[in-house]
């Protein structure tokens, strides 16, 4: 019996400079993709690619915001033109949690957060599945999603509400999508070790010592690759009967 398998496939991994885009990217060359690496941050995505050619994968660096759907569109048509076809896609991209509670909300802050974390997802959906659909072989997009799509966090109003929204685009794309072929699947990670996370901590003058027990059942944080294993695994044939579900990779916190 083999493990997942994206061999002869065409992925877009979208804020996939770093963490755990960067891991997805890289776990998909392995398992056989031709990536696309999307980022804001040109040479973050453009190290990804290097690496993924290092090790005899396929890759292609494109840059894109998200939250404007002109990029999402070239992108999209970017990895055509190169590929002659998109097959699976995971939407990571997403921007550091606001930090303060609704009552002090800043409105310039909790339109960034929803621009890019609620937005930049229903955008790179519309792109995506109009290509899957005028293909008419199918496909399979991952949305990442977070543990505050089910439970919510103080001073993360923004966040949180973006967060649960990817959920809901992902049941509708599902809904909507089944008939051709596509599915339309979400990971909620918990506390992954990524550079996000470290930003927050230091933020808060805290260390992974403080939080992991009461964040994870396992008693640490969890690793970007720990993530992109569930993001291949639905991509994948595998997961060939699995369309409009949420895979929790959080160490059983949203549960407790």
């Amino acid at each position: 019996m083999t493990g997942p398998s994206l061999h002869n496939k065409v992925a877009i991994v979208t804020g996939a400079g770093m963490g755990m885009g960067a891991a997805t990217a890289l776990l998909f060359a392995e398992a056989g993709a031709r990536v696309v690496v999307s980022d804001v941050n040109e040479a973050a995505g453009r190290e990804v690619v290097a690496r993924i050619e290092q090790a005899g994968g396929t890759a292609l660096f494109h840059k894109a915001n998200v939250a404007v759907g002109a990029d999402v569109d070239q992108l999209v048509r970017a990895t055509v033109e190169c590929f002659g076809r998109l097959d699976v896609a995971v939407n990571n991209a997403a921007v550091t949690p606001d930090t303060r509670p609704l009552a002090e909300l800043d409105e310039a802050e909790f339109d960034k957060v929803m621009a890019v974390d609620l937005k930049g997802v229903a955008l790179c959906l519309r792109y995506q599945l109009a290509q899957m659909i005028r293909q008419g072989q199918g496909g399979s997009i991952v949305n990442i999603g977070s543990v505050s799509s089910f439970r919510p966090q103080p001073n993360n109003g923004a966040y949180v509400a973006a967060k649960h929204g990817v959920i809901g685009l992902t049941k509708v794309a599902a809904l909507e999508n089944g008939v051709h072929k596509i599915r339309v699947n979400a990971v909620a990670p918990g506390a992954i070790d990524t550079p996000m996370l470290r930003g927050a901590l230091d933020a808060m003058g805290a260390s992974e010592a403080d939080f992991a027990a009461a964040l994870s059942l396992l008693g640490r944080f969890g690793e970007a690759r720990e993530v992109a294993q569930a993001s291949l695994w639905l991509a994948s044939d595998l997961a060939s009967y699995v369309t409009g579900t949420t895979i929790n990779v959080d160490a059983g916190y949203a549960n407790r």
